[in-house]
């Protein structure tokens, strides 16, 4: 079948190149924005990763595990792990402050979440947030993918992703396959079955120097969608390595070389 992530995405490249609002930000770099989109997949059916260029999968699982499972601010373990995405925003103390990881151990966020997954499955409380006010100052980046929201219905998770600001040239796509991979393990050990996942992101950006590359993407054709595997003998968060998983059946045009907005 055809990939439901490269539809969507396409389509919002193309509103955002025709339609959106131009003007500067804080990096310095112009974008084109609009506010307040809406991207929904069903688990069930694919795993949402863009064909129409390459999307590294072994990178974001990593950046993943440094978050969630690791629960760390320290970039060097990333940097153990063969992953550089956060070397740009590394202190002089080898981390990132306050922020990502260190939001989700503080408050143990993953624990209460599974918790309350398993012994309320109805409740409306479901929630992480990586937007603590208190610690915002200490943070080198604020989070941009801020807040999931999960829902139970008909033993099925569903997992809302609430991102204040997306890069659509580059962390959007990242984004959607990272949270989507999230919901797959959350899901796993506490016994249900995936469900709907949904990325709203209210201020949807591409930077200018990447109107051209996007030109590029946009002229090409999805593949179809691959597989997620994940091993089905674990059942604890915490015992997930990143070889428990693997992208079956991944075919897509090469990667397109875009500059990082710091």
């Amino acid at each position: 079948m055809c990939n439901d992530a490269d539809t969507q995405y396409l389509a919002l490249l193309n509103e955002v190149l025709n339609k959106g609002y131009y003007d500067n930000n804080r990096t310095g770099i112009p974008t084109k924005k609009i506010f307040g989109k809406l991207m929904e997949f069903d688990l069930q059916k694919e795993f949402p990763i863009l064909t129409t260029k390459f999307v590294s999968f072994k990178t974001l699982l990593k950046e993943l595990f440094w978050i969630y499972v690791y629960q760390s601010n320290d970039v060097r373990l990333l940097q153990n792990m063969g992953v550089k995405v956060w070397n740009e925003w590394m202190r002089e103390d080898f981390t990132i402050g306050k922020a990502y990881g260190y939001q989700v151990k503080k408050y143990r966020q993953i624990d209460k979440l599974i918790e309350g997954l398993k012994s309320d499955p109805q409740s409306r409380r479901h929630l992480m947030t990586l937007w603590n006010l208190e610690d915002l100052d200490d943070m080198v980046l604020q989070p941009c993918a801020l807040q999931t929201i999960w829902d139970v219905s008909d033993g099925k998770l569903n997992c809302t992703l609430i991102q204040r600001s997306g890069d659509l040239g580059l962390g959007v796509c990242f984004n959607t396959a990272q949270y989507a991979l999230l919901v797959h393990m959350i899901a796993q050990v506490t016994n249900l079955q995936v469900g709907y996942f949904k990325h709203y992101i209210n201020n949807v950006h591409l930077y200018e120097n990447h109107f051209e590359p996007i030109k590029e993407q946009l002229n090409r054709n999805p593949y179809n969608a691959p597989q997620l595997w994940i091993n089905p003998e674990i059942r604890d968060f915490y015992d997930f390595t990143v070889d428990d998983f693997k992208l079956l059946n991944y075919r897509s045009h090469p990667s397109i070389k875009m500059e990082v907005a710091i």
